[in-house]
């Protein structure tokens, strides 16, 4: 790997780390985030909910599977949206029986600027103490002084509206159903309810999760209004996940609180429960570091039970601005913040943290049963009405 060109990693706090490239020449800034995932490293930088952030992966060898052509979470488009890549080690040989690239191919590929043999545990480290910064990737011909003004430059994630950014254009129909060893992805049979989702940054996977259940999902831009939404009659709503600063996302928080009046039911994740939160009264704070990461423990409130989950969020409900009609359903077993709730009189809920994974454990998955459950209801009652 020493004939690779050059790079550099460039903090806000003048750190500088210097690496080689493994991905394009070339420069870009973000938001500097580490994920403690041991795997799903082409997950994570196609998952649109990272739109604007560097990605550092904690685990010390990314690359040993290759990428494939499977395992985009990009919504409708095969695409990476993390600004950037940080890695400790990229092993020499790639080997799974889907690999279509090696990780390096597939950075290039995507355009992604990258840097490997970095102290990994260092950068971690100063993020974890003094919380999330910008920074710079400067790959080929760098210069230490002008990524340095490159990270100081960026803005941070604070105020950014990433949603209508990564949204899709225009609406689509998702029939596909999750995968198998034997079969590949699933087509989806007999679709017993009618989702209308609003795409802020969704994931492939939570669309398989849906749509494995009996559901056919339309996928929506994130501008979509109430009144359009009504006027597909659905079964139910749900808001995805999603990047940047949920506070902005004003037509998103109205559009929501107008489908709340009309009891449907609702379910968010990530980006949707903070914009579930908003559209309630709550308000949402910015994380000193957030949590990203497949190993994050969340207690369930009713019962007791402790579950293992994926989480990727930088911004949090503040659990002290909860109205009295919210229910708290979920703490986070790290720090206590707030990891779902459900209002007392509609039928609507939501979860922080990932109940799809991809990458992580499956513990939350009971979460989309619990949506079914409610779409059931919400047709009983449509027909008991007739």
């Amino acid at each position: 790997m020493s004939q690779r060109p050059h790079a550099i990693l460039a903090l806000a706090d003048g750190t500088i780390f210097r690496g080689v490239s493994i991905g394009v020449e070339g420069i870009n800034t973000g938001e500097v985030a580490f994920n403690t995932a041991m795997t799903g490293y082409q997950e994570i930088l196609t998952d649109p909910s990272y739109c604007q952030q560097i990605i550092t992966l904690t685990y010390p060898h990314i690359g040993n599977t290759g990428t494939n052509w499977e395992d985009y979470e990009s919504g409708n488009i095969n695409k990476v949206y993390a600004a950037g890549l940080v890695i400790r080690d990229l092993p020499l040989v790639a080997s799974n029986f889907r690999k279509t690239h090696t990780l390096s191919e597939f950075l290039v590929q995507q355009n992604v600027v990258a840097i490997a043999e970095i102290d990994t545990r260092k950068l971690t480290r100063i993020l974890r103490e003094k919380g999330a910064q910008s920074g710079c990737i400067m790959a080929g011909s760098v210069d230490e002084e002008l990524a340095l003004q490159a990270a100081r430059a960026f803005p941070g994630l604070a105020g950014m509206d990433l949603a209508k950014v990564v949204s899709c254009r225009q609406a689509y129909t998702w029939n596909e159903g999750e995968w198998s060893l034997e079969s590949g992805f699933r087509p989806q049979e007999n679709a017993r309810f009618h989702v209308a989702a609003y795409d802020f940054g969704i994931k492939r996977t939570i669309l398989r999760k849906l749509a494995q259940r009996g559901c056919k999902v339309t996928v929506l831009p994130a501008q979509t209004s109430a009144e359009e939404i009504l006027k597909l009659q659905p079964d139910g709503v749900f808001l995805s996940n999603g990047p940047g600063d949920p506070e902005p996302c004003d037509y998103a928080i109205s559009a929501t609180q107008t489908l709340l009046q009309k009891n449907i039911p609702i379910f968010g994740i990530c980006l949707g429960h903070q914009l579930l939160g908003l559209a309630s009264g709550a308000r949402t704070i910015k994380m000193k570091f957030g949590h990203h990461g497949a190993n994050h423990p969340v207690q369930d409130v009713a019962t007791g039970k402790v579950i293992i989950t994926s989480q990727n969020h930088g911004f949090a409900v503040d659990a002290s601005t909860l109205p009295a009609s919210v229910r708290i359903t979920h703490v986070s077993l790290f720090d206590r913040s707030l990891q779902g709730f459900e209002l007392t009189d509609k039928p609507a809920f939501c979860f922080q943290g990932h109940p799809e994974a991809s990458p992580g454990p499956h513990e939350a998955d009971y979460l989309f049963d619990k949506f079914i459950a409610m779409m059931q209801q919400y047709q009983n009652n449509l027909h008991n009405r007739l």
